[in-house]
This record gives C-alpha cells, structure tokens and sequence, in this order.
C-alpha cells in the first residue's frame, strides 16, 4: 500500500471513529456497481462521497428527522429476496424525485427493522424517473456510477449502503445484513 493511500486510509478512520461509528468494509471491487475495479483515486471519491452523504442523513437515523425533511413515514412493505438479502423499506421524497441527482439529497431513504422492531436507517437510493431521463439516454450518475434501469418502475436507481455494511458490495441491490 502506497503512503498516500496508508494516511488516507488512517484519516477516514479516524474520522469514522471520531463520528462514533465504525467504518463499513467496502472494497474497489465491492464499490463497483459495473465490476471495474477502481483506481485509487476513485476509491478516494467514492469514500468521501459516503462520508458527505452519511453527514447530510446522519439524522435520519431517526424516523421522525426523515418525516420532517419531506421523507413518507407509513412504508408498509419490505422489499426482500429469499437468497439475496434485503433492501429494507424504502421511505421516499416525492419532491426529490426529478432529473438532477444530488450527492447529499438522495431521493429514498432504505430502513431495516432492530430486533426491537425500531426503524434503523440503512442506506439510501437514488432514483431518476424515466419521465426526466428517458430509457434510451445515458444513465444519470452518482458517485461514480451509473444508475441502473428499472423498466417496472419507469426510473433509473442506484442503491447505497452507507450505514449499513453489504457484504453484496456498497452499491448493491439486495444486502444480506438488513433484516426486515
């Protein structure tokens, strides 16, 4: 490991540290929504992008936080796969939901369920509906990625898991870590 990237690595530790929350184990090969590995400067975005993105929905940790930002409160379902994992309940903001894709904004917020059966704030999803960006054009980015078709939907999406560790990867779809 290069020096940079040894103090880098040492500086988002203990920044995740200081924050009081230990740091998900994502690698370039997990980051990679597309399977291209990621080069070192890539990897660097993509972790001080989760950083801004973990600061803009820290206090989404609690449910009543996200209601007051625009965010639905009544999600009745979870979305899960019997080998895949979960994506937990997806508490959306309507009023997000247009072409631009903002870093610190992200359209829906992914919930799992504590034991307890408490909301417990997972990641976060980003979603451009076809009717701002049709099927046929470039797909929206976001951290370096590209957000992915949903046909069903009508959207492009790209989910994030940045409160949760996805063994699956950082921008996979189902994470067999949140429990519903």
């Amino acid at each position: 490991m290069h020096r940079h990237t040894q103090l880098a690595a040492l500086a988002g530790l203990t920044i995740l540290a200081a924050c009081g929350r230990a740091p998900l184990q994502h690698s370039a090969v997990q980051a990679s929504a597309n399977s291209d590995a990621l080069s070192t400067a890539s990897t660097a975005r993509v972790d001080r992008d989760v950083a801004r993105v973990r600061s803009a929905t820290r206090s989404f940790r609690v449910l009543d936080s996200a209601v007051a930002a625009g965010y639905i409160r009544d999600v009745p379902n979870c979305l899960k796969h019997p080998e895949h994992g979960a994506m937990g309940f997806h508490h959306r903001n309507p009023a997000l939901a247009d072409a631009k894709v903002e870093l610190e904004r992200p359209e829906i917020i992914l919930y799992g369920r504590t034991e307890k059966g408490d909301h417990e704030l997972t990641g976060v999803e980003y979603i451009v509906p076809y009717r701002a960006q049709p099927r046929e054009g470039e797909p929206p980015t976001v951290m370096g990625q590209k957000l992915k078709r949903s046909d069903d939907l009508k959207l492009w999406y790209l989910h994030v898991w940045i409160w949760r560790d996805n063994p699956s990867g950082l921008f996979n779809d189902w994470n067999p870590s949140v429990e519903c």
